[in-house]
């Protein structure tokens, strides 16, 4: 972080986070990293109505802690997968998401990331996921300014969510 300090940035109209993240990060997505799709994948409420269109919610989420994730399934596979050989429901052999590419959507959970995202007296806050600086080989090898595109990374769903914590796991 520079030695300014975190600064608000509006990101829709009237809808501003606290930026706690070097503004000159850039992200991407890069090929065979799957990294994020290893852990559960937190759905909130609108996501839930969303996936509800496209998937089985019986057969793709599980309840943790009184929240709704998609499921985390066994993979018979070496890639895309994290430890104990599971990943997300959706996530491909190819390590491609099936949501994302055949519905042309994704979780908010999954469009937030590699951001960490909660609320304090003062707004909504966004950092970088701990995690992420030590798993994601996207941070800082793009063009792409997080902070130039944070509606791309943060739904407008998320000022209205009373704990819009991303940081929760299955």
């Amino acid at each position: 972080m520079s030695t300014e300090g975190p600064r608000r940035v509006e990101v829709y109209p009237d809808r501003e986070v606290v930026v706690e993240f070097d503004p000159d990060l850039t992200f991407e997505c890069v090929d065979d990293c799957t990294w994020c799709c290893h852990h559960g994948v937190l759905l909130y409420d609108r996501d839930l109505v969303e996936l509800a269109q496209r998937a089985n919610l019986a057969e793709n989420t599980t309840e943790f802690r009184g929240e709704k994730f998609v499921t985390r399934e066994g993979k018979d596979r070496e890639d895309h997968v994290g430890e104990d050989g599971s990943a997300c429901a959706f996530l491909r052999e190819d390590g491609l998401c099936s949501l994302h590419l055949e519905e042309d959507w994704k979780p908010t959970r999954c469009s937030v990331f590699p951001l960490g995202v909660w609320l304090e007296d003062d707004g909504l806050h966004v950092d970088i996921r701990d995690s992420a600086h030590e798993h994601c080989e996207g941070l800082n090898v793009s063009e792409r300014s997080v902070i130039d595109n944070l509606e791309a990374f943060l739904p407008e769903l998320l000022w209205d969510l009373e704990n819009p914590d991303s940081d929760r796991k299955l």
